[in-house]
């Protein structure tokens, strides 16, 4: 999903074929998720300037970095609870 935000990024810059299927399933996949963002944050757009996508990023970022850190947490919680019981 990383690459596909940066992808319709790229392209609202380059204005593709809006028929083209391959940017109609980028736009279909990505923009309901930006839209809530501009919905909610209504000052991501600066100056004509969309700051949507880095929102979204940002938010991914954060997300696989606490869901990795609390997965090897816990694996390492079963690990040591394992050897205590084993």
């Amino acid at each position: 999903y990383f690459w596909l935000i940066i992808i319709g990024a790229v392209l609202s810059w380059v204005s593709p074929d809006p028929r083209n299927p391959i940017v109609r399933f980028i736009y279909g996949v990505t923009e309901p998720v930006l839209y809530q963002v501009r919905r909610r944050l209504p000052f991501v757009i600066v100056g004509g300037l969309d700051l949507s996508p880095i929102v979204v990023i940002l938010a991914i970022m954060f997300a696989q970095t606490v869901i990795v850190q609390s997965l090897r947490r816990l694996a390492l919680e079963m690990s040591a609870l394992r050897v205590f019981v084993g």
